[in-house]
């Protein structure tokens, strides 16, 4: 005997008391069977019961699309009970990627035309939730003229429902116009919350809506004021604060680009903080100041606001302060900087996302004036700082060490601190950035090679550290020796003991092939600072010619032929690192070059005549055989005269062909257009100039293009000549990129653009690999 159909109740308790996944999907399998044979039946009154069951399963997630056709039988229907549940199941059941959902639209219609309210408010919740974009166009008109209905029951589902139809159909905004204004002279709060959030959708799809609805910007400010000082309505008030949904939804509104100071000021000194929704007020009210670009006075409010939130015991209000002032810190610097105690100690919170966040906001507070007092705070935190904050803690102190430091001696301490307290947590360039830092600085190169031998014999785990210390005392041993370093208590070091230490170093467990190799090739130096005996060096040397390491095998079988065959010019080979300059490779080069220039012209004996002939016939002979060949007048028989004219041939090289520009980005009206040149004078250099041109009617605002290259290539960005491009070909934006390229490697380049364009903000990542031959070969 078949069991019979069970109730919605019924049904729901058997599946709750299912012990086994088996057992449940048995009572459902049984049950849907039942609904089936129900609607083969064509039962009309239990329709809407089995109807209903199916849904709950079809919530649980089984198959229920068996119950789309009944869903319009429900909704065709002249009784409320199976419109209802009808409705509900074509939300559930139906979405624009079944064709059965156009079938229900002339169903809706005449629901919305009856006037029955429940039933309008059933239509228009169906028609907002799986609505398509032929519907809303079918169904615009109806739902126009409901906005404009006396039940307020019925204009605030009809609000909702043209948002929806706006998001799909964003042509369809001059319909809803002209009733928004109307709306907003309501009362009720519902429908003024709905109208605000249609004007912002309006606002933010087409540019002719926001010029519209500037001219309702008064009557916004006027309904915000009500509702901070007078308490619109009680009713509406949620722990003391007037209708926050409403003071939020109208903050929000993108037509609040001239609200007045006042209403803003008036906001943040009644609204209480005690509670979350004052608070939430308060930072909408932020974000209001934020974006539209508010005097400075209330900028300066806004950050006293979230410096407030900083001091809250909740720590979701903590983390949006953080995250806000981080927005802030670039444009207001000096006033979120009256609130750096409190981001410092923020450093100290156990929620890890609290305590990155104020990391980030305290490295971007570094400045010239407070760098000692910051760094002392950061080298603090990043001695007991987690795990996963340290990369990006060193990270931090290193950037702003070198852009900010005050004295050299300085910059050398803060980094060996961060080296000794998270060494392997530093980024790769540390290390170079490091040597290159003492060796330009001779006058601190006792004082380095002191500090580094101390802390490499209390830790060779550091394997950075390890690095460093082993270059510089290779480099510069001699002056380790010889103890007469006034800036540090003095320190008695023989031979022996620097020696052991860098062996010590070689055979260490924890020291990575890299660091053998720096340490192998500073016994080889010290082979030239040292006055002993080489023995031991030697020794050592020889050891490593059959290391497993082809790259450490390689360095001592290198110098073990120094030592072997070519001792007479070791000590030529081994000389001190010379000056190298952290600024500008490119003027580096050309200097040493006149300099060498310069000395070989000092340097030049006085030719005889004969010497400058046999160099006219050998110009001759590369220029052409022919006896008919042109001579070069005349040299100068002074000193030098031949040389000279020699180094002045190569002066006026032809032009070079001019390289063609690139159009590398275009979206409606913005273009992005780069231009190359190589100075002659400098083959390897590569100048790039980026223009961004507007022919759209809108202003672009906030324009930020940002460009990385491989490593292989050297990129510095020069500032950009403005932000803004203004509309109809107005002065574009140019911006200046070297790019250094030694080995003429091909360029390839990774942009990307950030700005705000017809209210909405815009950010493209693209790569140019195009870029025309010339500009690198």
């Amino acid at each position: 005997m078949v069991a019979p159909s069970l109730k919605l109740q019924d049904l729901i308790e058997e599946i709750r008391g299912a012990k086994t996944q088996a057992q449940e999907r048995e009572v459902i399998q049984k049950e849907c069977a039942h609904i089936r044979a129900s609607f083969r039946d064509g039962d009309p009154v239990h329709r809407h019961r089995q109807l209903a069951k199916l849904l709950y399963v079809h919530m649980l997630g089984y198959p229920a699309h068996f119950g789309q056709m009944e869903c319009l039988k429900l909704i065709a229907s002249s009784r409320f009970t199976d419109k209802r549940v009808g409705y509900l199941g074509a939300m559930l059941l139906l979405d624009e990627r079944h064709d059965a959902h156009l079938l229900i639209t002339n169903s809706i219609k005449n629901d919305l035309s009856q006037g029955i309210q429940p039933v309008q408010g059933l239509a228009l919740c169906t028609l907002s939730t799986m609505g398509s974009a032929e519907m809303c166009r079918d169904l615009a008109p109806e739902v126009e003229k409901l906005l404009l209905q006396p039940s307020p029951y019925v204009r605030k589902k009809a609000i909702l429902t043209a948002v929806h139809m706006i998001r799909k159909v964003p042509e369809l905004s001059s319909v809803f116009l002209p009733p928004c204004v109307h709306l907003l002279h309501e009362r009720h709060h519902g429908i003024l919350l709905g109208t605000i959030t249609l004007i912002t959708e309006l606002c933010e799809r087409s540019p002719a809506a926001l010029r519209h609805f500037r001219k309702v910007v008064p009557q916004l400010v006027q309904i915000l004021r009500t509702l901070v000082t007078t308490g619109y309505s009680t009713e509406h008030s949620i722990s003391g604060v007037s209708d926050p949904f409403l003071q939020v939804g109208g903050h929000s509104s993108k037509t609040m680009t001239n609200t007045s100071p006042l209403s803003s000021t008036q906001v943040a000194t009644n609204t209480d903080t005690s509670r979350n929704a004052g608070n939430a007020v308060l930072f909408e009210t932020v974000l209001t100041i934020m974006d539209i670009r508010s005097a400075a006075g209330l900028r300066v409010l806004a950050v006293n606001i979230l410096g407030r939130f900083l001091l809250n015991s909740d720590r979701n209000i903590r983390y949006v302060a953080l995250t806000s002032l981080l927005r802030l810190v670039q444009s207001d610097h000096s006033a979120v900087q009256r609130h750096r105690p409190t981001v410092v100690d923020c450093l100290q919170e156990t929620d890890a996302s609290l305590s990155r966040r104020a990391l980030e906001l305290s490295l971007a507070l570094v400045n010239s004036s407070n760098v000692r007092a910051m760094m002392q705070e950061l080298q603090a935190f990043l001695e007991s700082c987690p795990p996963d904050l340290r990369a990006d803690c060193a990270s931090g102190i290193l950037l702003a060490a070198e852009r900010f430091a005050p004295t050299k001696r300085w910059h050398i301490d803060t980094i060996l601190h961060v080296l000794t307290t998270a060494g392997t947590h530093v980024r790769d360039d540390a290390v170079a950035n490091l040597t290159q830092l003492i060796g330009g600085a001779q006058e601190l190169h006792a004082y380095s090679v002191r500090r580094l031998y101390n802390a490499l014999a209390e830790d060779i785990s550091q394997q950075p550290l390890v690095q460093v210390a082993a270059w510089c005392i290779g480099e510069y041993g001699d002056l380790l020796l010889e103890g007469n370093c006034e800036e540090i208590e003095p320190l008695q070091v023989d031979e022996e003991e620097v020696l052991a230490l860098l062996e010590k170093v070689l055979q260490s467990h924890m020291s990575l092939p890299a660091t053998r190799g720096y340490a192998l090739t500073a016994l080889m130096k010290l082979s030239t600072r040292l006055q002993g005996d080489n023995n031991r060096i030697r020794q050592v040397v020889s050891i490593y010619r059959s290391c497993l390491d082809v790259e450490l095998q390689q360095r001592a079988v290198e110098y073990d032929t120094l030592f072997r065959k070519y001792d007479h010019m070791r000590a030529a080979i081994l000389e001190k690192m010379p000056l190298v300059e952290r600024d500008g490779p490119q003027a580096d080069e050309e200097a040493k070059e006149s300099k060498a220039a310069a000395q070989l012209l000092e340097a030049a004996p006085a030719p005889t005549e004969p010497q400058a002939s046999q160099l006219l016939d050998l110009l001759d002979l590369l220029d052409g055989a022919s006896g008919d060949a042109q001579h070069p007048p005349p040299l100068d028989p002074s000193p030098g005269g031949a040389l000279v004219y020699l180094l002045d041939l190569p002066c006026a090289p032809p032009p070079p062909a001019p390289i063609p520009d690139l159009k590398v980005f275009e979206r409606e009206g913005v273009q992005l257009n780069l231009s190359f040149i190589r100075p002659p004078e400098n083959p390897a250099l590569l100048l790039i100039t980026a223009t961004a041109t507007n022919s759209s009617e809108g202003d672009v605002t906030d324009f930020i293009c940002q460009a990385a290259v491989p490593k292989s290539l050297q990129l510095q960005l020069q500032a950009p000549s403005g932000n803004t491009v203004p509309a109809r070909g107005g002065l574009p934006i140019t911006q200046l990129f070297r790019i250094l390229n030694p080995n003429k490697a091909p360029v390839r380049l990774k942009l990307r653009l950030t700005y705000n364009h017809f209210h909405q903000s815009v950010q493209e990542i693209f790569e140019v690999n195009n870029l025309p031959v010339e500009s690198w070969q």
